[in-house]
């Protein structure tokens, strides 16, 4: 099942999805299992997978710490598919890259899209790849049925949302503000309207990721967007009070609203 399809399936009987984000191999392999399991047991519905880079970009502290560990673990691309495959087969939910462009390119952008088909992960987000740059990374994912997951900011035009849009799939990640992750974002009216223009400019289903920490955060994007995404937050939680914490912590993203 392609994700768009498996989006608007889940849907149909959540109002919005969680989608979380892990780095693999932070703090060993073994432990992003645990997380991993710890986080669908608590009832997301989507995950994303970074694979560590060095100089992650879009990045604030607490991920690009994580990515720091994970490389200085022994983490590379080649224990990232073979765990991605292996949590696939256990976990489902489905499974979302998250990398820098310049680790697709190193390791040959086709190479890098047939063997995401091949471990089961749906679809990749390459923050540091504009449309425009991306020729060779769209015609490859496409022919592997994969979802290249485009990007919007605060900041892009109606015209270019559009344009953006015409080379996604699966869904568009509305980052909610400008800067890296893990800052505080502003839920306010402004956000508001930039997904009121998102939702306009593109059929796709909307996910908002960079600085939802809380469930009053992600109740703000509930109606708004369909996908809220948790990733700093979480691996805070996990830091400082362990993984029982960890699950505690997703529960109360997770479960249903109350009525007033």
């Amino acid at each position: 099942m392609d994700l768009e399809t498996h989006i608007r399936r889940k849907l149909k009987s959540k109002p919005l999805l969680i989608m979380t984000h892990i780095v693999m191999g932070y703090p060993s392999f073994r432990e992003s299992w645990a997380v991993a399991r710890t986080m669908v047991e608590a009832g997301v519905d989507l995950m994303e997978l970074q694979i560590p880079f060095s100089e992650p970009m879009a990045d604030g502290p607490i991920i690009l710490h994580a990515n720091q560990k994970a490389l200085a673990g022994g983490a590379n691309l080649t224990k990232c598919f073979e765990f991605a495959r292996e949590l696939g087969t256990q976990l489902q939910v489905p499974l979302l890259f998250m990398s820098y462009y310049n680790l697709l390119f190193k390791h040959g952008v086709r190479r890098f899209a047939a063997e995401m088909k091949a471990v089961g992960v749906s679809g990749a987000i390459v923050p540091d790849l504009p449309p425009e740059e991306g020729g060779e990374y769209l015609a490859a994912m496409q022919a592997e049925k994969l979802s290249p997951v485009a990007l919007f900011a605060p900041n892009t035009p109606d015209e270019r949302m559009r344009m953006i849009s015409e080379h996604a799939s699966g869904m568009v990640y509305c980052v909610a503000r400008k800067g890296v992750t893990g800052a505080k974002t502003d839920f306010s009216t402004d956000l508001s309207s930039y997904l009121e223009r998102a939702r306009r400019a593109t059929s796709l289903p909307l996910a908002v990721g960079f600085g939802l920490k809380e469930r009053r955060d992600v109740d703000f994007v509930r109606g708004k967007a369909d996908v809220a995404i948790v990733g700093s937050k979480s691996l805070e939680v996990l830091n400082e009070s362990g993984l029982h914490a960890l699950g505690d912590f997703m529960r109360t993203l997770t479960e249903p609203a109350r009525s007033a």
